[in-house]
């Protein structure tokens, strides 16, 4: 009897050893099952009144006015909240939970065309260099659209130098990059390039009129010692992506931008497609990959915008059309799920037009993300 029991004892140690590892995978959390609070940190109004927070950058390192870990924020709107012309990013310290204005630019700045209004597109590099894209209006719509450039600040928020050509229109969605010190690679989404107004409306679906011209811009840049980063080459290695005039959230364009954990491969939110593409060969491409492949599309997107990815590999985007950040895995397209993090009910759906940046907390624990509706920095935690 001991004989037979020792011997099924045996044949169902050696059963556990094989389901075991299956039953732990399906019994594993999504990154978003882990999150249960979200904490109001503060308001993002600095003292001139600019409003609309949109790009929210982890720093990655201390420098001039900055300590590693502040969280940057840019700011769209003005005092008055017309659109494209906020002219501000703040600076917020978790330790001392206090928030200063990092940079203040004048709205009208002739280097820049069209003026300033501070995008989602920013990024702060380990050299100390901040730089973010300008979307400008002066009448808040897109009747007075400018072309717009990217501005590189240094460490203590004093303007260094700008970008602009004829490839940059309106550097609009949250940044890719590769920080090597001395050199730094962006990947940069542009959504102005002949955008009509608000006015011009396409007659079979009454919306304002579409233009795909769209684009994803490679730079790689040189950053000498104490000077600005200097623009080496620049590549659209992606076009054709929808783009449109928008009377609440101004412009709709390609938007979020992540590198997957290879290095080589970017992701990309195409808002007017509800879709996910992914760009290969992103670092080393000559040619554009035009609108890419689809890796995830529809179910619980709703106008995709910002995305990062987190700790698990998978993607957490942002939704335009409502309150929530979805998460999925960008390789199979497969959807995890939605969480609420802005519920507003004034909005329908809601929370519709509230979300933007977002950025991923530095020890993976959450992420920080902004209430454009409220004006304040938000956290989600374990």
């Amino acid at each position: 009897m001991k004989t037979i029991d020792a011997k099924i004892w045996i044949a169902l140690v050696a059963l556990l050893a094989t389901v075991a590892p299956t039953l732990r995978a399906e019994k594993q959390k999504t990154y978003l099952e882990t999150i249960h609070h979200h904490r109001t940190l503060i308001s993002t109004l600095p003292s001139n009144g600019d409003m609309n927070p949109y790009a929210v950058v982890v720093a990655p390192a201390t420098a001039g006015r900055i300590q590693r870990g502040d969280v940057l924020i840019s700011n769209f709107n003005g005092l008055t909240n017309l659109q494209g012309t906020g002219t501000t990013i703040v600076d917020y310290n978790p330790t001392t939970k206090k928030l200063t204005t990092f940079a203040s630019l004048p709205q009208r700045l002739p280097q820049c065309p069209g003026g300033v209004g501070l995008t989602t597109a920013m990024v702060m590099l380990k050299s100390g260099w901040v730089i973010v894209g300008s979307a400008p209006s002066t009448d808040g719509t897109t009747r007075t659209l400018g072309a717009g450039c990217l501005l590189v600040f240094d460490s203590n928020g004093k303007l260094a130098t700008t970008w602009a050509n004829d490839k940059i229109r309106c550097p609009w969605g949250n940044m890719a990059w590769i920080d090597k010190g001395d050199r730094a690679t962006l990947f940069v989404s542009m959504a102005g390039f002949d955008v009509p107004p608000l006015q011009v409306r396409d007659p079979k679906t009454g919306y304002p009129v579409t233009v795909n011209k769209g684009t994803v811009l490679r730079m790689q840049l040189s950053i000498a010692e104490g000077q600005p980063p200097v623009v080496d080459d620049q590549t659209v290695i992606a076009d054709g992506f929808g783009q449109r005039a928008d009377r609440d959230v101004f412009l709709i364009g390609p938007t979020g931008l992540v590198l997957a954990e290879d290095g080589t491969t970017l992701y990309a939110s195409n808002a007017l497609a509800n879709q996910i593409v992914s760009i290969a060969d992103a670092t080393t491409r000559t040619t554009s990959a035009g609108l890419g492949k689809p890796a995830a599309q529809d179910g619980f997107l709703r106008r995709p915008l910002a995305m990062v990815m987190a700790p698990n590999g998978n993607l957490l985007v942002l939704n335009a059309k409502n309150g929530q950040v979805v998460e999925l895995n960008p390789k199979t397209g497969e959807q995890f799920g939605a969480q609420w993090i802005d519920n507003n009910p004034a909005q329908t759906p809601p929370g519709n037009g509230d979300l933007f940046g977002l950025a991923m907390k530095p020890d993976g624990s959450g992420f920080y993300y902004v209430q454009d509706d409220m004006n304040t920095l938000v956290e989600a935690v374990q």
